[in-house]
C-alpha cells in the first residue's frame, strides 16, 4: 500500500504539518498493524506515525531519514531556506524545480532513474509541503527516540555520508533499532540499489 502524501500526487491539495500528516497516515492504514516503510520526507513522516502510536506497527523501515534540527538558529535558517524553494517553485513550476532539485550533489548517482513519470507534478502542492512539512518546521525527535517502542531499520546509502550518519544515531537511540548501509548507493538508494534495499528490508523483517 503506498500513500500520496500532502503535496504531492492525489493528495497535492492538502497542507498539513508533519503531526497532522501522521494523524492522516493513521487513519487511512489497515487496522491490524503493518511494517511502515518511507523514504526522505515519507521517513519523516513514518518516524512521527511510530512516535504518534507505535501499536500501530510491526516494523518501521526508515531511508534517509532525519531527526530533525537541534539547533534553534539552524533550524530558523531552514525555514528561511525552504520558504525561499517554494517561492522558486511557484515561479519556475514544478518540473524546472524538480530538475534543479535532481542536479544536487544529494542525487548524483540517481542518473536515469530519475523518470519523469514518478515526479510530483504539482507546484503549489510542492510549495505548501515545503511551507508547512520541511525540516525547519519539524521539531527535535532525538530526544523521544528512546520511547520508540517498535523494532526500527533505519538505512542510508554508503555515499549519503549526513544521511548515514543520521541512520546510525536514530538506530542507536532506538531501543529496538537496526542499522544498516546499502553498498554503492547514495540519497536515493531504493532507485539507485533497488535489489540491495530489498534484501536489507527482508533481512530486517526475517
Amino acid at each position: 500500500m503506498t500513500l500520496d502524501l500532502p503535496g504531492h500526487g492525489v493528495a497535492a491539495s492538502i497542507s498539513a504539518s508533519l503531526p497532522e500528516i501522521a494523524e492522516l497516515v493513521l487513519d487511512a492504514l489497515p487496522r491490524e498493524p503493518v511494517v511502515l516503510g518511507g523514504y526522505s520526507f515519507g521517513a519523516r513522516v513514518a518516524l512521527h506515525v511510530a512516535l504518534r502510536d507505535a501499536s500501530r506497527l510491526d516494523a518501521l523501515v526508515l531511508l534517509g531519514a532525519s531527526r530533525g534540527i537541534l539547533d534553534p538558529v539552524e533550524r530558523a535558517q531552514r525555514v528561511a531556506r525552504d520558504e525561499a524553494l517554494a517561492t522558486h517553485v511557484e515561479a519556475v513550476g514544478s518540473d524546472a524545480f524538480l530538475s534543479e532539485w535532481l542536479s544536487q550533489p544529494l542525487f548524483s548517482r540517481l542518473g536515469p532513474h530519475a523518470e519523469p513519470e514518478t515526479r510530483s507534478t504539482d507546484a503549489a502542492g510542492l510549495a505548501n509541503s515545503l511551507r508547512h512539512a520541511g525540516t525547519g518546521t519539524q521539531e527535535w525527535l532525538g530526544a523521544r527516540l528512546a520511547t520508540l517502542d517498535v523494532a526500527t531499520l533505519a538505512l542510508a546509502g554508503d555515499a549519503d555520508t549526513k544521511f548515514t550518519l543520521e541512520a546510525r544515531a536514530i538506530a542507536e537511540a532506538v531501543p529496538r533499532g537496526h542499522f544498516a548501509t546499502v553498498r554503492d548507493a547514495g540519497h536515493a538508494a531504493h532507485l539507485e540499489q533497488p535489489e540491495r534495499v530489498a534484501a536489507r528490508i527482508e533481512e530486517f523483517l526475517s
